[in-house]
């Protein structure tokens, strides 16, 4: 104990420097969102590099495993080709209205947080792909999570798994929406709420994007109600929504480009404006 007084002691001027060097930084980046963008970009640029690098072994260590879901697919599709009728219902990615396969950027998950409030994931997908805030994330399952942050070379999704989430989403053979979010309870339910009492629901219906965002075309899957909840108050609805996607185990991902997406926020901005 006295050796570590003495090492403090002896070194105080520079122990000093380095504390308020550190708390005139930190006060630069919160007043500044200019170097506060910079520091997250290069944070990415940083994380994106060392998650690429620790899953690249993982996959090395799961080769095993890939090697037997590889089996497993390859058997299911010898099987479609043995037996055409099913075929059909196959559904390819990009067959979903409103995308178009251009407008698809496949991109690899190769960090996923999914254990706090407010999980995120990291894409081996950045600026020089043309990847930018506010894109849709998704795969062959449903909704992943949208684009926050990116740089050169990554890109750092919200998850559906977060408690800042929300999405408009929709009772697929209704029509009827509400906003989805998640409670942070698991990580295999989201929350539909706001929900309007006249809207006709049961257990096991399809929830999927609504109509009214500009991130996620329609009617993309999201999961099926698994508990229903009534405020006695507002009386809307509160649904336990059971989702497609398992969270914890993403591989790659699709990012979804929308080129009209500026045009309908300026649109709308201006008739505000007017």
């Amino acid at each position: 104990m006295q050796q570590i007084f003495n090492f403090i002691f002896k070194n105080s001027n520079r122990i000093l420097f380095l504390l308020l060097l550190g708390i005139s930084l930190t006060l630069t980046i919160q007043s500044h969102s200019f170097h506060r963008s910079k520091i997250i970009s290069s944070a990415n640029f940083l994380s994106g590099g060392v998650y690429e690098k620790v899953n690249n072994l993982n996959e090395y260590l799961n080769l095993k495993t890939q090697n037997d879901a590889l089996a497993l697919e390859n058997a299911k599709l010898k099987s479609l080709l043995f037996n055409r009728k099913d075929t059909t219902a196959v559904k390819k990615l990009d067959s979903l209205k409103g995308v178009k396969p251009e407008d698809l950027l496949v991109s690899k998950v190769i960090h996923n947080s999914y254990n706090v409030h407010e999980n995120y994931l990291t894409l081996n997908s950045g600026e020089i792909d043309g990847v930018k805030a506010d894109m849709g994330v998704i795969n062959s399952l449903g909704i992943v999570g949208v684009i926050e942050n990116t740089s050169k070379n990554y890109s750092t999704v919200v998850s559906i798994l977060n408690k800042r989430s929300q999405i408009n989403a929709k009772i697929k053979k209704s029509n009827h929406f509400g906003s989805l979010n998640w409670n942070g309870k698991s990580t295999g339910f989201v929350q539909l709420t706001d929900l309007p009492r006249l809207a006709l629901i049961k257990i096991g219906d399809t929830i999927v994007t609504g109509g009214q965002s500009v991130i996620f075309p329609e009617n993309i899957n999201i999961g099926t109600i698994a508990k229903i909840y009534r405020d006695k108050i507002t009386n809307y609805y509160t649904l336990d929504v059971k989702l497609f996607n398992d969270m914890t185990n993403l591989g790659h991902v699709y990012i979804i480009k929308s080129k009209d997406r500026e045009e309908i926020i300026n649109l709308e901005k201006r008739e505000k404006d007017e």
